[in-house]
C-alpha cells in the first residue's frame, strides 16, 4: 500500500516498524460538545484505513485520544455551572453514540489527557533538561520552538512566514513569540494538577505526545488528523517529541481535507455549522458516512442538502443489490456437487476481478472513491447477471453475497439490517402477514389482500411481487 506522507510531500510505500503491524495514532476530539461534519471526516475516513489494513492482515494497534481539559471545557462547565468532568464525560458518551452511528469502530484504546498526567510531566521535564522548554516568571512551561534545527518540515512554511504569524497572547510570557506551551499556571477555580512548576494543566500539544509514546513507542508508523492540524498542532508534537526522544516521532502522517457547506467554508459566524446529530437526524447517519468516504480523503468536499440526499439515493442502490441477492440466496438450490455449477466457474472469476480493482484503489493512497466506483459496478454485474430468471445456484449466490458485503464491509458501508432491527418477533409476524396476503391472491379475495398490503405499508413495509415470490424491506 502507498500512502502520501505530509512529511515527504509523496508517496511512499508503507513499510510498518514490526512487520505484520500497524500503530496508528489519531487525534480524537476535544469533548465539550457535540461533533460536527468536519469531525467525522477525519473519523470515518481513518476509520477505513485501519479496516483495510486490517483487512490486509496486518495487526492493527489504533489509539484515538479525548482531550478531556482544555479551554472549551472549562468555559461550557462555567456557563452551565457544572464542573469539566461533568461536560467531558457527557460528551463523550455523546460522541461514542454519534460514531456508533458512523459504524466507526471504537479504537483499541482511547486515552484521556487527565489519565496521562504523569507522562505529560516526565516528557515536559525531560525537555527543560536538555534546554528545550523553560519556565516563565507566571509558572508556564514553554517549547522553545527555534531551537529545534527541524521546525516547520511537515507544514512546509519557511521559518519567517511561521515568525510572521506568531504572537504573544495576553498573560503570556515568552521569550520568543514561536514558543508554545507545555504547562499552564491554574487560575482562580480552574482545574489543576501538581507539578514540579506549581499548580496547573498541560497545554494541548503535549498531550498528544505522551500519549502516543505511553501507547504506541517513541516511533509510531501512522499519525493522522485533519489537514487544520498540521500546523500548529502537528508541527508542535513533531517537535516536543523528536527533542525529548532524540528518534523519529512518526514515519507517515495522513491529513484529510477540509469540508465545506454549500461551498463556503464552515463557520457559526456564517451560519452554516451543523453537528453529526442535527444531519443524523434528518437523513440517518450513513449517508453522512458515505459522503465523507466517496471523494478521496486528501480532496475538499462540499455538504449540502442536495448532495446528501444524493448519497442516500445512492445507498439506496447499494442497499437495493444486497436486498436481491439475499432474495436470491433464499429461493436458490443447491447444487448435486454443492459446488458451482461449470458455467458460473466463469462468474465467479469475473467477480472476483472487482475485488482487485477495489483493492488497487486502496492501495493507492487509500483511494475510497475509486474503490466505491468498484463497488458499484460490481453491483450493476450482479443485478444483471443474478437474477430468478437465470436460477442462479445456491454457492454462486453465496459467493456473490459474501464478496458484496466484504468490500462494503472495508468501508464500513450497508450495516443497517432492517430485518435485525425489527427483531426476529416482529420479522416473524410480518413474514406471516405476507404468507396470509399470499394464501389471500391464491384464492384470490383481493380485498384480503389488498388489506394486508395496505397495512405492512403503513408499518412502512414495502413488498415486491417477483417471479420468485414475494421481496419485502422497510422504507426509509
Amino acid at each position: 500500500m502507498k500512502i502520501y506522507n505530509t512529511l515527504t510531500r509523496q508517496k511512499e510505500e508503507f513499510k510498518p516498524i514490526v512487520p505484520g503491524e500497524a500503530h496508528i495514532y489519531a487525534c480524537g476530539p476535544t469533548v465539550y460538545n457535540y461533533i460536527h461534519i468536519g469531525n467525522a471526516r477525519p473519523i470515518c475516513v481513518f476509520d477505513v484505513l485501519r479496516r483495510y489494513l486490517e483487512y490486509r492482515g496486518l495487526r492493527v494497534t489504533y489509539v484515538q485520544n479525548f482531550t478531556d481539559i482544555d479551554d472549551k471545557i472549562i468555559r461550557k462547565a462555567n456557563e452551565e455551572g457544572s464542573d469539566y468532568l461533568t461536560v467531558s464525560r457527557r460528551y463523550i458518551e455523546e460522541y461514542k453514540t454519534d460514531a456508533a452511528g458512523l459504524n466507526v469502530r471504537p479504537a483499541t484504546i482511547h486515552p484521556l489527557a487527565t489519565e496521562n498526567m504523569d507522562e505529560i510531566i516526565h516528557i515536559i521535564s525531560d525537555l527543560e533538561q536538555k534546554g528545550f522548554a523553560y519556565a516563565a516568571e507566571n509558572g508556564d512551561v514553554y517549547f522553545r520552538a527555534m531551537k529545534d534545527p527541524g521546525y516547520g518540515k511537515l507544514s512546509h512554511q519557511p521559518l519567517e512566514d511561521l515568525q510572521a504569524g506568531a504572537r504573544i497572547a495576553t498573560g503570556e510570557i515568552k521569550e520568543d513569540p514561536m514558543d508554545f506551551a507545555l504547562w499552564k499556571a491554574s487560575k482562580p477555580g480552574e482545574p489543576s494538577w501538581r507539578s514540579p512548576w506549581g499548580e496547573g494543566r498541560p497545554g494541548w500539544h503535549i498531550e498528544c505526545s505522551a500519549m502516543a509514546r505511553r501507547y504506541l513507542g517513541e516511533t509510531i508508523d501512522i499519525h493522522c488528523g485533519g489537514q487544520d492540524l498540521i500546523f500548529p498542532h502537528h508541527e508542535n508534537e513533531i517537535a516536543q517529541s523528536e527533542c525529548c526522544n532524540g528518534v523519529p516521532f512518526a514515519h507517515y502522517w495522513m491529513h484529510n481535507g477540509y469540508i465545506n457547506v454549500d461551498n463556503r467554508k464552515m463557520s457559526k459566524s456564517l451560519g452554516n455549522f451543523f453537528t453529526v446529530r442535527e444531519v443524523a437526524k434528518e437523513y440517518g447517519y450513513e449517508p453522512i458516512r458515505y459522503l465523507m468516504v466517496a471523494s478521496h480523503y486528501r480532496s475538499p468536499i462540499n455538504y449540502s442538502v442536495g448532495i446528501i440526499e444524493q448519497c442516500r439515493a445512492a445507498l439506496e442502490r447499494l442497499y437495493n443489490c444486497r436486498d436481491n441477492l439475499r432474495f436470491l440466496l433464499q429461493s436458490a438450490e443447491r447444487s448435486e456437487a454443492g459446488q458451482l455449477k461449470e458455467d458460473e466457474q466463469a462468474v465467479r472469476t469475473r467477480l472476483e476481478g472487482y475485488r482487485a480493482a477495489f483493492t488497487k484503489a486502496l492501495d493507492d493512497d487509500l483511494n475510497t472513491a475509486d474503490a466505491l466506483s468498484a463497488l458499484f459496478e460490481l453491483a450493476r454485474d450482479l443485478n444483471s447477471t443474478l437474477t430468478p430468471a437465470g436460477k442462479p445456484s445456491y454457492e454462486l449466490c453465496e459467493f456473490a453475497l459474501g464478496l458484496y458485503m466484504e468490500l462494503a464491509g472495508v468501508l464500513g458501508l450497508l450495516y443497517n439490517d432492517g430485518e435485525k432491527a425489527l427483531g426476529e418477533d416482529l420479522a416473524g409476524e410480518i413474514e406471516a402477514l405476507i404468507a396470509q396476503r399470499a394464501e389471500a391472491r391464491k384464492n384470490k379475495d383481493w380485498a384480503t389482500a389488498d388489506r394486508i398490503r395496505d397495512e405492512l405499508k403503513a408499518r412502512r413495509v414495502v413488498l415486491e411481487d417477483t417471479p420468485a415470490g414475494v421481496k419485502w424491506k422497510i422504507e426509509g
